[in-house]
Order: C-alpha cells, then structure tokens, then sequence
C-alpha cells in the first residue's frame, strides 16, 4: 500500500483509471489499528490498489479528501475510488474485509 505524503501524491493516486482504496489511517487510535489490520489483511488476499493517509503526520493531505470529496473527516475512513470519484465510503469498526470485499464486488 503506498503512503500519500503530499497533495501532489494525492492527486496522482486519485487520478488513476479503475478501482482504487483510499485508507485515512490514525496511528494514536486503537480503533483505526484493528480497521488497518483488516485492510491489510483484505490487501494480502486480494490484488486491489490502495493507498493509505496517516492523518496526524500528513494532516494536510487528509484535510485535502474531506475538502475534494465533500465527505466529512473521520478515522479511520475508507474511500473506494472508481476513476476519480467516490463510490462507496465507510469508516470505523465498519471497516472490515467483507465490508471492502462487498464494496469492490
């Protein structure tokens, strides 16, 4: 999964064509640990494309997805982008490899 440090990092990741997940990722919360456990294990299942945001270290790129979406900031929160825009989006204990495996389906 790669890690978006810049809006320049975004940008490419969210232009690309297909599917994609986005993960906002809190380091500090036990919460978003279990939800990044179950996207890591979805991602060593399953061939997707992702990309993940640490929201204290990379504040500014976190703030940017709320601002270009239009979807207000929680963490952890998954978005799955289909070329550029938000198709499906989820967060919390809700973020679970059969919630992912659903939302790609």
């Amino acid at each position: 999964m790669k890690q978006l440090h810049t809006s320049e990092d975004l940008q490419q990741f969210v232009q690309q064509p297909g599917k994609h997940l986005l993960f906002k990722h809190s380091t500090t919360c036990p919460i978003s640990a279990k939800a990044n456990e179950e996207v890591q294990a979805f991602l060593k299942d399953n061939d997707a494309s992702a990309a993940i945001v640490l929201v204290i270290e990379d504040r500014p790129v976190s703030n940017q997805i709320a601002e270009e979406f239009g979807i207000k900031h929680e963490s952890p929160q998954l978005f799955l982008l289909e070329d550029g825009q938000v198709k499906w989006h989820t967060s919390h204990w809700k973020i679970t490899q059969e919630s992912i495996k659903e939302a790609l389906a």
